[in-house]
C-alpha cells in the first residue's frame, strides 16, 4: 500500500483520506490549523497521524487539497520539502460563475505548481473530474490523471488502485489543461443534460 499526506483539512481531503485508510494506505494529515488537522486525522482513524505544516511530509505522494488559488503558494511554502515527492493537484480553477476556466488557455494549475516545485518532485492532475459526494458514495470510478515522470505515476495509479478506482491515464501533464476543462463540462452535464449532480465522468471499452 501506500504512504500518503493529505495537505488540507476540508472535504475533498476527508472523503480522500476516509478512503485511503479503508485502502490500507498510511495516511499523514497537514492543515494551517493543528487543530483541524488532528480532529480530521482522529476522524480518519486507521492509525492517521498529524504532521507539523510546511515540514517535510511522510507520505511519498502529497495531496494537495486546498482551493486553486492556494495550490501553488502551498506548493512554493513547503518548497524544498517536496523534493522527490509525487505531488496531486486534486483542484478546479473555476470562475465565479463555474462556466469558464480561472487561468490561462495555455496553462494550468498543476502545470503552474510543477514551476513552484523542487526539480526532483512530480506533479500529477488527478480526481478533479468527480465531485466529492460521488466519489464518497460511488465504485467503481475512473480517476483521470495527468503527470510526466512514468515511474512516480505508477505509483499514484497504485494508491488510486487501492481506492476502489480505475486510474486512467490522459499523458504529460501538460493534458492537465483539459482535465481542467473536463471538470467544466461535467458542470456543464450536471445543470443541463443530466440534470442531476450524481454522475461522473468515465471510459466505457468495447470489445468484439
Amino acid at each position: 500500500m501506500s504512504s500518503i499526506s493529505i495537505i488540507g483539512t476540508g472535504n475533498m481531503a476527508r472523503t480522500i483520506g476516509t478512503l485511503a485508510v479503508a485502502g490500507g494506505n498510511t495516511v499523514e494529515v497537514m492543515g494551517r490549523d493543528q487543530s483541524k488537522a488532528a480532529d480530521l486525522a482522529k476522524a480518519l482513524g486507521g492509525g492517521a497521524t498529524t504532521g507539523e505544516w510546511g515540514t517535510t511530509p511522510a507520505g511519498d505522494i502529497v495531496i494537495v487539497a486546498v482551493l486553486y488559488d492556494s495550490v501553488v503558494p502551498v506548493v512554493a511554502e513547503y518548497a524544498d520539502a517536496l523534493a522527490g515527492k509525487a505531488i496531486v493537484d486534486i483542484s478546479n480553477p473555476f470562475n465565479a460563475e463555474a462556466d469558464g476556466l480561472a487561468t490561462r488557455e495555455d496553462t494550468s494549475i498543476a502545470q503552474e505548481a510543477a514551476k513552484a516545485a523542487p526539480a526532483s518532485a512530480s506533479v500529477f492532475k488527478a480526481f478533479n473530474t468527480i465531485f466529492r459526494h460521488v466519489l464518497e458514495k460511488g465504485r467503481p470510478l475512473d480517476v483521470f490523471i495527468a503527470g510526466d515522470n512514468a515511474q512516480a505515476k505508477a505509483g499514484v495509479e497504485a494508491f488510486i488502485e487501492s481506492l476502489g478506482l480505475r486510474p486512467r491515464d490522459v499523458g504529460g501533464l501538460k493534458m492537465a489543461h483539459w482535465l481542467e476543462g473536463a471538470g467544466l463540462v461535467e458542470m456543464g452535464l450536471a445543470r443541463h443534460g443530466a440534470g442531476s449532480w450524481d454522475i461522473a465522468l468515465g471510459v466505457t471499452e468495447f470489445h468484439g
